[in-house]
């Protein structure tokens, strides 16, 4: 199935990201319980069904898949010993994400970037615990979270004014390649209904932007 394609491709299975990471699937469930390690971006059930020389078998399995980002995030929350020191790890590597793109040129008079950072960070965390962003982002980690939210913010303020100038247009261009560079592909049955499709593809498609 080109689901599980995909998801074998551009995901860790839980059992592959405790093997990589060399956690034990007690301390990773203690982890998530704790508030410090998202939960899965998707989760595959299968009822197979098995005939053989020695008669049928019917079984039940259930998968689960992680961004594969995640191993890096599991060694910093095992080198570290509360939520708080972990939360203010994403915090930091959120605003630090934010800091350099703005010196890269992405701005956005959104509060969310700037006088109400600190409270949009924390809505971010409960995202990345929920495996929203494992699912969204190539990495699931906070600078390719950050790249996504400014980005989407970009785009979404040039694509409200009815004529953009050379200037805008080539801000739009860098808002669109940044989203595209931070973004998931998107499981197959996803694509048509996700932000990669509406604020890249079609973006691109309406503006006749270069990639």
């Amino acid at each position: 199935m080109e689901l599980i394609k995909y998801l074998n491709d551009h995901f860790f299975t839980k059992q592959e990201l405790l093997d990589i990471s060399k956690v034990t699937e007690q301390d990773f469930t203690e982890y998530q319980n704790n508030g410090v390690m998202p939960k899965c971006s998707y989760k595959l059930s299968f009822n197979l069904t098995s005939d053989s020389f020695f008669g049928l078998h019917n079984d039940e399995q259930e998968i689960e898949y992680y961004a594969k980002g995640y191993s890096s995030w599991l060694a910093i929350i095992q080198s570290l010993n509360s939520t708080e020191s972990i939360y203010s790890i994403f915090a930091e590597r959120y605003k630090n994400a934010i800091k350099s793109l703005k010196e890269k040129g992405h701005s956005s008079s959104n509060p969310k970037i700037t006088s109400e950072l600190n409270d949009h960070i924390k809505e971010e965390w409960h995202h990345f615990l929920n495996g929203i962003y494992g699912l969204c982002t190539k990495s699931g980690l906070p600078e390719d979270i950050a790249a996504k939210e400014f980005s989407i913010l970009e785009i979404k303020e040039l694509s409200e004014l009815n004529e953009l100038t050379l200037e805008q247009i080539n801000k739009l261009t860098l808002a669109v390649n940044l989203l595209d560079s931070a973004s998931s592909l998107f499981a197959p049955h996803e694509r048509l209904k996700s932000s990669r499709h509406r604020l890249v593809n079609e973006v691109r498609r309406k503006y006749k932007l270069q990639s």
